[in-house]
């Protein structure tokens, strides 16, 4: 059965498009139009352009579009959807919005104190794996997909908790702490590990975990948080009954799948961001040596 059956609303979300459309036009005039505002502004750069641009593109795809809908119908997509929230568009955001704006937020005397504690990087590293690894236990997992506060709740939870845990490695804000060289190196290896032992849980199960993605009733009400009441009522009508009229995989499968494909998005992010260290690290080596054999021959020849 094709998913059209649940609605253009559902599928498309043009009140999240219309949303995401007002911030990302509210940004580009604080940015530009606005910036004198704001202490030391700076003009934006393309790359910060694209990077914000894309971010905003990838939130609409990840949580906007037809795919959000198949997050709720296979846990591998759900899986997929999670990484890409949590482990990408984080450090895409902070990379994307200027240093000054970052600061005017950080110094707001209520803020300041907490985004310190938030940010240390050990807090920060124990908190995002440990609530991210809280939520996937099966029974807070199916209790917050069938609740909208619930659900709402805990996704900017983890949201702000991935952005206090990306913030040490790529912030690129003066007098901010910033991890640098055999830091960010074991910060990465820290976190790869800590989220471990919930994709370890979710790939070697011997059974399905969670009802919301097997059972009838609750996959019912699940789907609620995504397709309008109306609809779904009408769908139940006509014998609906589960995410099996949509995807033939067995549930096992999907959940073990799922696990398999949050472990490798986060392979592939973790990898792109050593790669990355890496190459500054040598970069930064090189300039040092060539200074100082600069120098070295300068004094040799005086």
């Amino acid at each position: 059965m094709s998913i059209k059956i649940f609605g253009f609303q559902a599928l498309w979300s043009p009140y999240f498009f219309v949303s995401l459309a007002v911030l990302t036009v509210l940004f580009f005039l604080l940015a530009t139009k606005w910036r004198h505002r704001f202490k030391d502004s700076e003009p934006l750069t393309r790359k910060q352009i694209i990077l914000f641009a894309s971010a905003m593109l990838l939130t609409y795809i990840v949580k906007g579009s037809p795919l959000d809908v198949y997050a709720h119908i296979l846990f591998a997509v759900h899986m997929a959807q999670m990484a890409l929230l949590y482990l990408v568009i984080p450090p895409l955001l902070i990379k994307a919005i200027p240093a000054y704006m970052w600061k005017a937020v950080i110094n707001i005397r209520i803020i300041r104190p907490l985004f310190r504690f938030f940010t240390q990087p050990i807090i920060a590293l124990i908190l995002f794996n440990g609530i991210f690894s809280v939520y996937h236990m099966p029974i807070v997992f199916d209790a917050v997909k069938v609740d909208a506060a619930l659900h709402g709740g805990y996704t900017t939870l983890l949201l702000m908790l991935s952005l206090f845990m990306w913030w040490p490695l790529v912030n690129t804000v003066e007098d901010e702490y910033r991890l640098s060289g055999i830091k960010k190196l074991g910060y990465i290896f820290g976190a790869g590990i800590l989220l471990t032992p919930a994709c370890a849980l979710i790939i070697f199960s011997d059974s399905p975990m969670y009802s919301t993605f097997y059972h009838g009733g609750s996959w019912l009400q699940a789907m609620a948080l995504c397709v309008p009441a109306g609809t779904l009522d009408s769908l139940s009508f006509s014998g609906l009954t589960g995410p099996e009229l949509f995807s033939s995989m067995d549930p096992l499968y999907d959940q073990r799948l799922g696990g398999i494909v949050m472990k490798i998005i986060q392979e592939i992010v973790y990898g792109i961001v050593l790669s990355q260290v890496f190459f500054e690290w040598y970069r930064r080596e090189k300039e040092e040596g060539e200074k100082f054999n600069a120098a070295f021959y300068e004094a040799k020849r005086v």
